[in-house]
């Protein structure tokens, strides 16, 4: 990367949102901890719950050279809340540390952290790899989660051998 700043992806997956019906929180949330740990943030995408709007979603962020993928949104029991599943067909090795620091400082906050289904993980083990995070759709769980990875990015990128800011 020669030092170039980490593009960044937020990708909100929710009926109630992409339809209208509410007003996404956890996006900017996401956003502001990416932004304050230097990576330059596309704008948020919104899309439905369900495979193939995530799909696509995550495989135009990662086009579009996002480095870090961050959704928020879909890791719930509903059947349509498909967004690890997604994630899983286009990661090569989950960071399940990471997972698990996830979920002890959701679990510090809320009994519900245990229902959340998100992974984390690298598209590839390379300087061109790709970080991807689902965290929860509620702010406060998408704020735990972000906490716990936005530190934590240089040294990722680092040990993929890419040079960041």
């Amino acid at each position: 990367m020669d030092g170039a700043e980490l593009i960044a992806a937020v990708i909100v997956v929710s009926d109630r949102v992409a339809h209208g019906e509410r007003r996404g929180k956890s996006g900017p949330v996401i956003v502001d901890a990416l932004q304050d740990a230097g990576c330059a943030v596309a704008p948020i995408v919104v899309v439905p719950e369900g495979s193939d709007a995530v799909a696509t979603a995550i495989d135009q962020a990662l086009a579009s050279g996002a480095r870090v993928v961050f959704t928020s949104g879909g890791t719930g029991l509903n059947p349509r809340n498909r967004t690890p599943e997604v994630t899983a067909e286009r990661i090569t090795t989950r960071l399940t540390g990471l997972e698990n620091q996830v979920l002890i400082k959701g679990l510090q906050a809320s009994d519900k952290a245990g229902l959340a289904r998100g992974i984390i993980g690298l598209t590839a083990r390379s300087p061109q790899g790709s970080l991807i995070v689902n965290a929860p759709g509620s702010s406060g769980g998408a704020a735990d989660a972000v906490a716990v990875i936005a530190p934590l990015i240089p040294s990722i990128f680092n040990q993929l051998g890419a040079r960041c800011q």
